[in-house]
């Protein structure tokens, strides 16, 4: 529980409320029903462990704020998220409305701590503990089956590290809606490439096959597309892009829009995590992914 003044309120509980809800209880010290709920908030957000933060504000030291949030009467409690006040409510209610109120609008204990455990894991990575990362990724795909982020995560780690068969086993529960959300799709399609490879003897031979087939003929897009695809199966993503943009140049919309389809998935790919920034500054994009993206723009729209 924070002491919120005009001093602190932007930072306490405006960007505060842009990674986790915030809940703000205005009182003052005369009001007999504001040291019922008070204490009563304080152990809600113990029990609910991360998943709101609570701030109080003195309505008598801190009219301003009082006035702009329009309070009448107290004590009166205001959810903020995402910088917004979503819902409120007045008066001492008892601990299970409260709860009530707060569970209409706040992410399940699951999510947070899978969404935990996922950010956990991309320091472990970031630090080079692939093993490390790997577990702390596998436990959050279990605590939260519905975090697709997580999922993803997971996947690609797996898939990087060549251990397709337990990425195939994680990627099962999702197959159903990879058609609908993108960056599972982009998984679906780079499982896809590497499995046609299955079959080729002699990678190199068969790449030299299909550049020569396409330095015949600069539109044979399935030539083309093969060779992306053998690219992508093994993991040189850059020139799989070079040549599905040859075919973009050619044919915007070659075979129901595949090229464009496949190159999507790989910036997705090998789009990095995004680095902590402080407060308010944007990250950086990955120099690849800003160049290859521009690159797409300047052909789907020319």
């Amino acid at each position: 529980m924070i002491n919120v003044t005009v001093a602190n309120f932007e930072t306490e509980v405006i960007e505060a409320s842009m990674q986790t809800p915030v809940l703000v209880d205005f009182w003052a010290p005369w009001c007999g029903p504001c040291k019922v709920i008070g204490p009563l908030l304080e152990k809600i957000e113990t029990d609910y462990a991360g998943r709101f933060k609570l701030v109080k504000i003195d309505s008598d030291q801190e009219q301003q704020l009082a006035q702009a949030f329009g309070i009448r009467s107290i004590p009166t409690c205001v959810l903020l998220m995402n910088g917004q006040p979503v819902d409120g409510f007045m008066g001492a209610l008892p601990e299970g409305q409260i709860k009530e109120f707060l569970d209409k609008h706040l992410p399940a204990a699951e999510e947070v701590e899978a969404a935990a455990e996922e950010a956990e894991a991309m320091d472990a990575l970031a630090e080079g503990d692939v093993e490390g990362a790997l577990a702390k990724l596998q436990q959050a795909v279990m605590t939260d089956p519905e975090n697709d982020d997580a999922r993803f995560d997971l996947v690609k780690l797996l898939l990087e590290l060549e251990r397709d068969d337990e990425a195939k086993v994680a990627f099962a529960p999702v197959i159903a809606k990879s058609v609908a959300v993108r960056r599972l799709d982009s998984l679906n399609r780079w499982m896809k490439a590497r499995d046609a490879q299955d079959g080729v003897a002699d990678p190199e031979a068969r790449a030299a096959g299909l550049q020569a087939k396409i330095a015949t003929n600069k539109r044979d897009f399935e030539s083309r597309f093969a060779l992306a695809q053998q690219l992508i199966a093994h993991s040189q993503f850059v020139p799989a892009m070079d040549e599905l943009l040859e075919i973009l140049m050619r044919d915007k919309a070659w075979n129901e829009d595949l090229a464009r389809k496949t190159y999507i998935a790989i910036l997705d790919i090998i789009e990095p995590p995004k680095p902590k920034v402080a407060e308010g500054q944007v990250p950086p994009e990955d120099p690849t992914v800003a160049t290859y993206r521009r690159r797409l723009s300047s052909v789907v729209l020319s």
